[in-house]
């Protein structure tokens, strides 16, 4: 912990408090400390009981993914509070966790969105790698009934599986973009030059010409 303060710096900490993150721990810094360490699960588990943002990031860092229950992972994100702890406890040891699958169909209809959004998440993960047995057209049933009221974290979510759904899977690209273009969500979202806007029509039609293109070279 005293190692993490030490870390910590002002500027960093004022960027990060503009994402709704608590910390000053540059993530190069974080990593190289973490590649030190290297896996020490009791020494992760220790340092997520702090709730101190930084430590927790590093925690996910230097744990074994799959040696937590299921109970454990649920209680632990419904402890995350920040967006960077909550974003790396699903794609860094959720989504390597044995149980991720059981976890996936739980938290897509939690209640809590912040919870729903790591559901959303998981299932993002699946339609790219592992949609056997998904009902695509159910889910974009469910996309488009409600991811235009829904609340940011789950929006970009949801946003996300529209965007995969249509990138993947030819059959539904069609309707994903429509849904996209009728929605509008995220169509105003700055994005850095260089960068793909979030806005699905947009970023669908770009990554599966990037795709066109890979194979015709």
């Amino acid at each position: 912990m005293a190692e993490l303060a030490e870390l910590a710096d002002q500027k960093t900490r004022e960027v990060n408090e503009k994402h709704g993150d608590d910390h000053g721990v540059n993530l190069s810094k974080l990593r190289a400390l973490a590649k030190r360490l290297k896996t020490q699960q009791e020494l992760a588990c220790r340092l997520w009981e702090t709730d101190d943002t930084a430590a927790r990031l590093l925690a996910i860092l230097i744990c074994r993914p799959k040696a937590f229950e299921r109970d454990e992972l649920d209680v632990m994100l419904r402890e995350a509070r920040t967006p960077k702890v909550h974003d790396w406890l699903v794609n860094y040891v959720v989504k390597k966790n044995p149980h991720s699958e059981e976890l996936r169909l739980a938290w897509s209809a939690d209640p809590d969105p912040a919870v729903a959004s790591a559901g959303w998440a998981l299932t993002a993960e699946r339609v790219t790698k592992k949609p056997e047995g998904l009902d695509l057209a159910g889910l974009l049933d469910l996309i488009e009934a409600e991811m235009k009221d829904a609340p940011d974290r789950l929006q970009w979510a949801m946003n996300h599986c529209l965007a995969q759904i249509g990138i993947e899977h030819a059959e539904h690209r069609a309707r994903a973009i429509d849904i996209g273009e009728r929605l509008e969500v995220l169509k105003d979202y700055p994005t850095s030059p260089g960068c793909t806007s979030p806005f699905a029509p947009i970023w669908i039609t770009e990554m599966v010409r990037r795709q066109h293109d890979k194979t015709m070279a």
